[in-house]
């Protein structure tokens, strides 16, 4: 299992497959498992070289408590960091929900190492959903086992075992700090209106960032959009079924693209 030091800080990651390099970066109470479960390596592994990366304090990699160590450029280091461990000098980049968050600050801070975004129920601007940092520190202060309990209640309904297991692996003290740390990315309104990239968006229209998300879609050059009625946050991240098809000819058209300017 693969370990980049970022200025002392160990990334974990995995790599799968053969082609053209794709980065897969989680969301906030996941890790790179979560890919995996989910069913989004196996059809990807086929056309791509995935590189899955367990953000800082998520999964594997080390888990500071500190909120300076989540800051954007950090997170933004940590990628850059693994692509310079595997010696690849750009990819492209898809990521889900604080994923997609890193994916915006590497248009701001590392254009030049990514081919093409892909970013799922996340939008640039420095406001949340419908939960505010203090609520959701406050949600993770008992630990794990309360916070799932306190999703349990919220949503009347049980946690499956197998994603159960996935949120317990966490540090409930790691989050927090993680959370703690400004979201805002200086500039991004104007960066995302000349992204010198490919860019994708995606997102349920039941997801509580979706008016972020088809906001950000009109002032995008150039932009894919695909949104997907019914669906929240945590459904579209699960249901590879629907998001993967929209993704996958984004994928394909922009690697056409990239095979005929070369």
């Amino acid at each position: 299992m693969p370990f980049v030091d970022n200025n002392g800080v160990n990334i974990h990651y995995h790599v799968e497959g053969d082609g053209p390099p794709l980065i897969l970066q989680h969301g906030f109470t996941s890790s790179l498992r979560n890919w995996y479960f989910n069913g989004y390596v196996e059809p990807l592994k086929q056309s791509y070289r995935l590189i899955l990366v367990d953000a800082r304090g998520r999964g594997r990699s080390d888990k500071p408590h500190d909120s300076a160590a989540y800051d954007a450029k950090l997170r933004v280091s940590d990628v850059t960091s693994v692509l310079d461990d595997l010696g690849i000098e750009t990819a492209h980049f898809m990521g889900y929900s604080m994923g997609g968050r890193i994916g915006f600050s590497i248009a701001a801070y590392a254009p030049e190492r990514v081919l093409s975004l892909i970013i799922g129920g996340m939008h640039p601007y420095d406001r949340s959903g419908n939960i505010t940092t203090e609520d959701r520190v406050r949600n993770l202060s008992g630990g794990m086992e309360a916070y799932i309990s306190n999703q349990e209640a919220s949503s009347g309904n049980k946690v499956d075992p197998m994603r159960r297991e996935r949120l317990l692996d966490n540090d409930h003290e790691a989050l927090i700090a993680a959370i703690s740390a400004p979201k805002g990315i200086p500039g991004i309104e104007e960066t995302i209106t000349r992204l010198p990239m490919p860019c994708m968006l995606y997102v349920g229209e039941a997801d509580a960032f979706h008016p972020g998300v088809e906001e950000a879609s009109k002032v995008i050059p150039g932009v894919t959009y695909a949104s997907f009625p019914g669906l929240d946050h945590g459904q579209v991240s699960m249901r590879s079924d629907v998001a993967l098809p929209p993704v996958t000819d984004f994928l394909s058209s922009v690697v056409q693209q990239t095979a005929v300017a070369d």
